[in-house]
């Protein structure tokens, strides 16, 4: 995983936008997609692109149509990475709490 590719995907509004789309609805079309945007649909396949490059994003075509999914896991990585090695250490801290408290 390149953690650039996804942190540079996540840092434009329309890209989290298109995946918190697809995190509501998942399998959906360029056009589906567009529907909630004033872009043009190549701005938008120019997204999308972006987000299939850092792997947030895979296509699938089904007949004429190309179906867009959510990929989460890149996102998971990168939290595992950064988020969870911040958290530890007050998480152990309130049970430590807890445990005081309780006894």
């Amino acid at each position: 995983m390149d953690e650039d590719a996804v942190f540079k995907a996540l840092a434009d509004h329309t890209r989290r936008h298109l995946l918190d789309a697809l995190f509501a609805k998942d399998g959906q079309t360029l056009t589906e997609l567009e529907s909630g945007l004033e872009m043009t649909r190549f701005g938008i396949a120019k997204h999308l692109r972006v987000l299939e490059e850092a792997g947030l994003v895979t296509a699938v075509r089904s007949g004429r149509n190309k179906l867009h999914y959510l990929n989460p896991v890149p996102i998971r990585l990168i939290h595992d990475r950064w988020i969870d090695k911040f958290t530890e250490q007050q998480l152990s801290a309130l049970a430590d709490l807890k445990k005081d408290l309780e006894s």
